[in-house]
């Protein structure tokens, strides 16, 4: 076995101690002076090794240093305490100070005679630096976030113990640091917040999703309260330990009260806006419905008193007609405005619709003016109420008419248009039958054409109009899912085109429809119970259907007509909706319980019924003969189609 002798041993240590750069490593004698002198050293200190051995250690001290005699204290501990560390200056041969850890220990012989030191030194000084600049940035983002007054920025731990303060919070807030350091932050909650759990649900779901904000009530110390927006930010280590949370609380009582003293200025201004417009309705339609009972009460009178001389009434009585149809319409316009109608939306031939109003045109718009119609051959159907179709029309008419003073043609014409997605702001992509009404009259300048959709705006001289023609239109368009458009030029004329949406085809319901006319007999007299608080309207009614050949029970309330129904059978109800105790409504509801598939018709003059009424079938107040013709054989058409769908068979099977 070969062993390396002492002095083999010993030069392998110097050199070991010599190669190394990143440590001054050298010896002092008892004393303090220096005996060797490593590469490093050379290299922290400056000095070669035939400059400094030999010379005390304590020039690498500053003034300051020695001055205090830190270089004796550092023997003298490294001697009794065996061993002796600090960090501090030192000074390099040119002058120049680097921070130093700095390391001695004791050396001794083995009989404990001190024979002298070993010195370790490492630069620090680029660590060192780099933990002022750390500490100088967060001392300045300290002095940030406890400068800033306008928000409550502090830190909460992982179960939200404040852990920092600063001078927005305790704005807000009303706590000093001393008072809420080390408390929950569940106390600026409410009491019946914390009792829902909403301050750990804030911090589960900062903690789980990343971030938390909302807005709230909050506490303050003396317990007022004030409106926060809250966000709440994990701060989690590099490897993902969570560290706590940053709450960022913003005081918006202020501006939330400034959002609802301008809310109620807005609401103000719309109240005032809406009793200025019923202001403008109350003074347009009173003055209109004077002029019409005018009409029907001076007929009537001068009728009564020809009538009991044998004098011909005939055309006073078409006079008070006239008038009390006006009247209808301007109901209808005001319903149509309000868009309170309840719209019966089916598919309409708008063809046939047009050609059945040539007589009505002709009648309406006088002789002055001619109609001609133009139609493609294929057009299709319009999914639209047809009756209210008939009323837009009919005003576009007249307002085309009332633009000719001296007469003139309108034209009635009819396309099939697509709109493509995007292409118009007011229409939906689809199918649509465009009808418009054309006039050569005197037409409207750009300012007119901008208002001329607005309620009570008119072009009419006092007492002509109410201005809601076009509204009712634009209104009754709308609720169909389709559009008005308005072109119009001065001196050559306007054009007011409806755009309603196309009809979807329905084969069963055409089979159906086919069968049900095959069926029905519209001459078979019927049993009819009519019902109505109000004797007059009754009695009228009960006429009407007599005179069309039925028999006809009467009833003066809900409660009435259910004992006649329990006593006997009819054919079809007709009841008036607006009646004390039980109304349409709640009877047909009661029928239907009572007797399954008898069918129901609801008069009535109010805009809407209740929403589980609206699929029953309605006539709407003033009505004619007519009209409540028409009503009755629908109500039996739509009950035997009923009929004809509950007795189909099921589809055969076809998974067997």
């Amino acid at each position: 076995m070969v062993t390396a002798s002492t002095d083999e041993t010993g030069n392998r240590f110097e050199l070991l101690v010599q190669s190394v750069t990143d440590y001054a490593i050298y010896m002092l004698d008892p004393t303090g002076v220096i005996v060797s002198w490593n590469a490093g050293a050379r290299r922290f200190k400056g000095y070669e090794a035939d400059e400094i051995i030999g010379q005390h250690f304590s020039r690498f001290y500053t003034p300051e240093d020695l001055a205090r005699g830190i270089p004796a204290i550092a023997l003298h501990a490294a001697e009794h305490d065996g061993r002796f560390e600090a960090e501090g200056w030192r000074v390099r041969k040119d002058g120049g100070q680097f921070w130093a850890s700095v390391v001695i220990d004791p050396i001794r012989a083995p009989d404990g005679r001190l024979l002298g030191f070993a010195k370790v030194t490492r630069d620090l000084t680029e660590r060192r630096a780099a933990q002022d600049a750390l500490r100088a940035s967060e001392e300045r983002f300290r002095l940030l976030v406890q400068s800033v007054t306008d928000y409550a920025i502090y830190m909460l731990d992982p179960v939200g113990t404040v852990t920092s303060w600063n001078m927005g919070a305790e704005r807000f807030k009303g706590y000093k640091a001393e008072e809420i350091l080390g408390q929950n932050f569940s106390r600026f909650y409410s009491e019946e917040d914390r009792l829902a759990g909403l301050p750990s649900r804030a911090l589960h779901s900062a903690q789980t999703v990343g971030r938390f904000e909302a807005e709230g009530w909050r506490i303050r110390k003396d317990g007022t309260r004030f409106w926060a927006n809250v966000v709440i930010d994990p701060i989690r280590t590099p490897d993902g330990t969570l560290l706590g949370f940053a709450k960022i609380t913003r005081d918006l009582t202020e501006r939330r009260d400034a959002q609802r003293a301008l809310d109620e200025a807005r609401d103000a201004i719309v109240q005032t806006q809406k009793m200025d417009a019923i202001g403008k309705l109350t003074g347009g339609v009173a003055h209109d419905f004077n002029n019409l009972l005018a009409v029907i009460v001076g007929s009537l009178d001068l009728a009564r008193q020809r009538l009991t001389t044998g004098g011909d009434i005939a055309r006073y009585l078409d006079n008070a007609m006239t008038a009390a149809e006006r009247g209808a319409t301007l109901t209808q316009r005001m319903l149509a405005f309000a868009r309170k109608q309840e719209l019966k939306l089916q598919s309409v031939d708008c063809v046939i619709l047009v050609q059945g109003m040539a007589e009505l045109f002709r009648t309406t718009l006088g002789a002055a003016v001619a109609i001609e119609m133009r139609f493609p051959p294929a057009l299709g159907a319009a999914h639209a109420d047809p009756s209210q179709l008939e009323l837009a029309l009919l005003n576009l008419a007249v307002n085309a008419r009332d633009a000719m003073p001296e007469g003139g043609r309108i034209i009635v014409d009819a396309a099939r248009t697509t709109v493509a997605p995007d292409e118009r702001p007011d229409l939906g992509a689809g199918d649509y039958i465009r009808l418009s009404v054309i006039d050569e009259g005197e037409g409207m300048d750009a300012a007119t054409l901008e208002r001329a959709r607005e309620p009570f705006f008119t072009t009419k001289g006092v007492g002509k109009g109410t201005g809601l023609g076009l509204s009712m239109v634009h209104g009754f368009a709308q609720q169909c899912g389709g559009s008005l458009t308005i072109a119009s030029e001065p001196g050559v004329g306007t054009s007011v085109s409806l755009w309603l949406p196309m009809a979807q085809a329905d084969a069963e319901a055409q089979h159906i429809a086919m069968v049900v006319e095959e069926l029905h007999d519209p001459d078979m007299p019927l049993v009819i119970l009519a019902v109505d608080d109000d004797d007059l309207v009754l009695t009228n009614t009960a006429g009407m259907l007599e005179d069309l050949g039925h028999t006809v029970f009467q009833a003066s309330s809900g409660a009435d007509a259910l004992r006649l129904l329990a006593g006997g059978s009819v054919d079809l109800v007709v009841t008036d909706h607006a009646m004390p105790g039980m109304t349409g409504a709640q009877l047909a509801d009661a029928i239907e319980q009572m007797q399954p598939g008898l069918p129901v018709v609801i008069i009535t003059g109010f805009a809407e019924l209740p929403p589980h009424a609206t699929h029953r079938l309605r006539l709407d107040k003033p009505f004619r003969q007519a009209e409540l013709a028409r009503t009755v054989a629908t109500a039996m058409r739509t009950a035997l189609a009923s009929a004809i769908v509950a007795r189909e068979p099921d589809p055969p099977r076809t998974d067997c």
